[in-house]
């Protein structure tokens, strides 16, 4: 669309270049002595319109806009994979996390195990010692 608009504007500036205006100024003397002046302007538009020059200015149009282009696809294609490698870091990053978080509540996991065994061993031990004392 970009490209047709700037085609567009290329081809009416070269045919309103191509344009001549003149402007003639005639006096006529009536037969009373008075002069009237006439002026008349006269737009022409010359036949031969040099097509190798327009289409020379056309392609140069044509290939800045494609350079423009690819320029603008070039930067959104760098934005494009450098989102693409931060959301891929960030996923990593996020991954390495919960697998620590994992290991974290291993870790405290087993040392509630621990706790737990250590804890009732010694109720055992006590009730063991409650029952021998009971039993004198």
């Amino acid at each position: 669309m970009k490209k047709q608009i700037l085609a567009a504007i290329v081809i009416s500036v070269f045919t309103v270049a191509c344009t001549k205006s003149t402007t003639k100024k005639e006096q006529v003397e009536n037969a009373d002595g008075s002069v009237t002046t006439t002026t008349t302007t006269v737009t022409e538009t010359p036949n031969t319109v040099d097509t190798a020059k327009i289409n020379n200015a056309k392609e140069d149009v044509k290939a800045k806009v494609d350079a423009a282009g690819n320029k603008i696809d070039d930067a959104a294609q760098k934005a494009k994979d450098k989102i693409d490698a931060t959301a891929d870091k960030t996923k990593q990053d996020l991954h390495k996390a919960g697998q620590d978080i994992k290991t974290e509540a291993n870790k405290v996991g087993q040392d509630a195990k621990e706790a737990a065994k250590k804890g009732a061993s010694k109720v055992e031990e006590a009730a063991k010692k409650v029952k021998e004392d009971l039993s004198k």
